[in-house]
């Protein structure tokens, strides 16, 4: 049985890559400062930790041959079917948490059980190696050790929370290396999802069916930017891989990863929290782009009308060529009255001395801005100047000024 998830490994060589680029950029970017930074945060982190460390000795019951020598000989079985060479410490906790975790401390790795899981479990105790092999999972894979060093990466959109949740994967895998039968990884993972005691009368079948809803925006959404796999999922792909075949997930929607891009990984249920991320990346992208777009759909109006405008040039160098004389109206040059309306949102009218005014608004006052396109009599024929009247500097043409 191939233990590793199949997503695993691409992942965190992308990940890791990017890490390494962010970490290069910081230290040089910092002249190496930020390693002082490190090392400050390190010292705080390990004293936090070691608060937790000190509750688990200090108030958790170790697991040994002599302290319930059961679960410790279902540590020992775990660890040889695994590869964990090193048995790391174990420890019994009563908490409010339904469910078991892995952690480092000086480099020592602990294995933490939650009395609540262990008593759920009593019927079917053999359901326990299933959160022994998956914990071990999380040690072996060194999942552990990797994480300060793909920290400066893990916080990225998409590819953050993909790594952690093919993580779970890969380690429930390790779950179902070490667990006897496929009815006792069902109770494992029925027992986090329906409490206690209602586990017992689950409907397996039903619950896994739930799978075939995980498609749509919102629970896609909340996958992707979530650090953990919806349960369903999880527990159909455990059973199947016990039962030796493959299984095949819903696709999530596509809407939901264009989403996910704007939000960076916060970690366990994100969900809630990353919308609320999401909507402020999304407004303050708003603020930005919203007037940006409306400046470039009035440049484009500009640069139309000045390019319709130039054509009535052409038209005003024809008529003085044959008349030798200014044009009164549109009509005269053979447009059959006001030029533009309503569709082009501008209209070209012709002036005294044959310039050519384009309307193309009115500003704050009322004014009205215009496009003014003026000839001058030269030896060579008509030579047109371009400039604006009451009009956005910003928004005229390139050509005209």
């Amino acid at each position: 049985m191939n233990l590793v998830y199949k997503h695993e490994k691409p992942l965190l060589l992308v990940t890791a890559v990017l890490a390494v680029a962010i970490w290069l950029a910081l230290i040089l970017g910092t002249l190496g400062i930020v390693l002082l930074y490190l090392l400050v945060g390190y010292v705080f982190f390990l004293f936090a930790h070691s608060a937790f460390i000190s509750h688990l000795k200090g108030s958790g019951v170790r697991i040994s041959r002599e302290q319930y020598p059961d679960l410790y000989d279902r540590l020992i079985r775990c660890c040889e079917k695994v590869g964990v060479k090193e048995v790391p410490e174990a420890y019994l906790l009563r908490t409010d948490f339904f469910n078991a975790l892995a952690t480092k401390f000086l480099g020592r790795h602990f294995v933490v059980l939650f009395t609540d899981v262990v008593d759920a479990l009593e019927e079917r105790p053999d359901a326990i190696d299933f959160y022994i092999g998956h914990e071990l999972g999380h040690i072996h894979r060194r999942h552990l050790s990797w994480g300060p060093v793909l920290a400066p990466a893990a916080w990225l959109p998409v590819i953050g929370p993909a790594l952690r949740r093919a993580e779970e994967y890969t380690c429930d895998r390790y779950g179902v290396a070490c667990c006897q039968s496929p009815d006792d990884i069902k109770a494992a993972l029925a027992a986090i999802a329906a409490g206690d005691t209602r586990w017992q009368t689950i409907n397996v079948d039903a619950f896994v069916g739930q799978v075939a809803v995980t498609n749509g925006f919102w629970m896609s959404f909340n996958e992707i930017t979530g650090d953990y796999p919806w349960l369903t999922k999880r527990m159909a792909a455990a059973i199947a891989l016990s039962e030796g075949r493959e299984v095949s997930h819903p696709g999530r929607s596509k809407l939901a990863w264009f989403f996910a891009l704007f939000v960076p990984r916060l970690g366990v249920g994100g969900g809630a929290a990353s919308l609320l991320v999401m909507v402020a990346i999304v407004g303050i992208l708003a603020a930005v782009a919203i007037p940006q777009y409306q400046e470039y759909v009035e440049r484009s109006r500009y640069q139309d009308a000045y390019l319709e405008g130039l054509g009535v040039t052409d038209s005003v160098d024809a008529y003085v060529s044959e008349h030798q004389a200014w044009p009164s109206s549109m009509a005269e040059l053979g447009y059959g009255g006001t030029f533009g309306g309503s569709g082009e949102n501008y209209t070209i009218d012709v002036y005294d001395g044959g310039v050519i005014g384009i309307e193309m608004g009115v500003d704050e006052t009322g004014e009205s801005e215009y496009i003014v396109l003026e000839p001058e009599v030269t030896d060579n024929g008509l030579f047109w100047s371009c400039y604006g009247q009451n009009a956005v500097e910003k928004l005229l043409p390139a050509d005209c000024g």
